[in-house]
């Protein structure tokens, strides 16, 4: 397995690499990764250790994926230093919050460089080689890309955009071999939010909004990154995977005199 994976941290990134490097590292071919990271921050150094300890052949490249001449160079570098590609994984993102009403066009484009065109780039540029490894590309969207997230500013609009942008790259490619489906993931409990879940009353707040009773983790959007990027997920292509434990269907069942079960 030869995956590139943008947007690598603790978080949801570094989980993806992991759940690869132990579910495809210990086959007749080694795993080997490239991983992206945006340079603003040092390499998160326990994965990297955790990851060559799993035996991960493991390529770290840095850039700014909202300049437009940077994804195609990461796709040739990973290419390149992996010598071929199986799976292009496109997670990383941004959100810049407010309402509409307020929000400066730059953050408007920021918003869409990162999360649509850049996943744009990267698949355009990742065709070749996922051409002749018969490939499969996965992004991370979001609930938040499925149903209007008020004062999300850009990032409803951009995560929907890339849900079409997935499902129109399945329809061009399928006749290629290459499967591009979407993951949607709900509430992560991640470093990036973790502040946030720190506050007991807020924590369990959100975990009684879920159906299955808590909130997700990085483990759960991994493991589905593994399955559609492999053999198992041969027949699905054009596909956005809602992962939310159940809390987006739920709202109908907050209607206030419900019967009670």
């Amino acid at each position: 397995m030869k995956a590139l994976i943008t947007g690598v941290s603790e978080g949801i990134g570094g989980a993806i690499c992991r759940k690869l490097a132990n579910d495809f590292g210990n086959r007749n071919e080694p795993i080997a990764l490239a991983l992206h990271t945006s340079g603003r921050k040092p390499h998160p150094e326990k994965l990297a250790s955790d990851l060559e300890s799993m035996g991960a052949s493991c390529h770290w490249i840095s850039g700014d994926l909202a300049d437009p001449a940077f994804p195609g160079m990461l796709v040739d570098q990973a290419v390149k230093a992996l010598g071929g590609l199986d799976l292009l994984v496109s997670n990383a993102g941004m959100m810049s919050p407010g309402p509409l009403a307020d929000l400066e066009t730059e953050k408007w484009d920021l918003t869409f460089n990162v999360n649509v065109r850049a996943p744009w780039l990267l698949a355009k540029a990742a065709i070749p080689a996922l051409k002749e490894s018969r490939g499969a590309i996965v992004t991370i969207s979001s609930m938040s890309g499925l149903n209007p997230h008020a004062n999300s500013g850009a990032y409803s609009a951009s995560k929907a955009a890339v849900q079409m942008l997935c499902a129109q790259l399945a329809q061009e490619h399928a006749i290629h071999g290459i499967r591009v489906n979407c993951i949607a993931p709900g509430m992560i409990r991640t470093p990036l939010t973790e502040k946030l879940y720190q506050h007991e009353e807020t924590a369990a707040k959100r975990n009684a909004m879920v159906p299955m009773g808590r909130v997700g983790t990085p483990d759960d959007i991994a493991g589905i990154v593994a399955f559609l990027g492999g053999p198992d997920a041969r027949y699905i292509t054009g596909q956005t995977l809602l992962a939310d434990g159940g809390y987006s269907d739920s709202v109908l069942g907050l209607i206030p005199g419900l019967p009670k079960p």
